[in-house]
């Protein structure tokens, strides 16, 4: 199996240009290819566009697509294609942008999208996501940050890589903030779930994979997690290919 995989943990760093940060990364990742044109599912962008959702996928293809431009690159839309699996099928690379996870994920399922990217993707095909992006890559939805404002058919996502990513780790406690931390949510979900890690990817931080081998990237260590096992903090740079096992 050669699956080639950029799983970003943020689109856009404090201060920085949309997708400012991870350009160079992206170029790496498509330069020994012939892509020209990535098909761009923008399902989790809900609030670009108060007036439509169609408003708000449009928005959004245009905002990514001004960035990939100057990359080289020409990105379009898959709510844009009259039959959306075929467009899978045909596509030369995938791109999967941020939001809303749940959106995302329940699209995806509305649309049967899943087993097509899953075949795709697992047969070659040049898939990066970001945040919600990288979210649909793992098992299940379950430890996306987001608010469940839609009810997908299932939590069920594409299974690309078999351990969980929880995008944005913060390790912050807010002062006066009274709920639980994010480790708190993530340790709740390894007590229901034992035998899957969960990677805490900080942002600016991201996971290139290709085939069997995986690195992470970034300027900030990973924050890793198994029920049973203590904590540990990943060095960025850092081979972490066994979590593909």
């Amino acid at each position: 199996m050669k699956q080639r995989l950029l799983l970003i943990s943020n689109s856009t760093n404090a201060g920085e240009a949309y997708l400012g940060w991870p350009q160079e990364h992206i170029v790496d990742f498509l330069k020994e290819t012939d892509v020209k044109r990535i098909l761009f599912i923008p399902y989790a962008g809900v609030g670009l566009n108060e007036e439509s959702l169609e408003k708000s996928y449009d928005a959004y293809e245009e905002r990514v697509n001004g960035v990939f431009q100057t990359l080289g690159y020409e990105i379009y839309s898959i709510h844009k294609q009259a039959d959306p699996v075929k467009a899978v099928e045909e596509a030369e690379a995938i791109a999967v942008g941020g939001g809303n996870t749940f959106h995302l994920v329940y699209e995806m399922h509305k649309n049967k999208l899943m087993e097509p990217i899953r075949n795709r993707v697992q047969n070659g095909l040049h898939y990066m996501g970001w945040s919600a992006g990288s979210n649909v890559a793992c098992p299940t939805l379950k430890t996306t940050n987001d608010m469940p404002i839609i009810e997908p058919e299932s939590f069920h996502c594409l299974n690309l890589i078999p351990f969980q990513i929880n995008p944005h780790y913060l390790d912050a406690n807010p002062e006066g903030h009274g709920g639980e931390t994010r480790e708190q949510r993530i340790e709740e979900f390894m007590v229901v779930n034992r035998e899957v890690y969960v990677a805490g990817l900080r942002e600016a931080c991201l996971f290139r994979i290709e085939g069997e081998e995986m690195k992470l990237i970034g300027n900030r260590p990973l924050r890793l997690f198994k029920f049973g096992q203590e904590v540990q903090e990943i060095p960025a740079g850092s081979d972490v290919s066994y979590l593909l096992k």
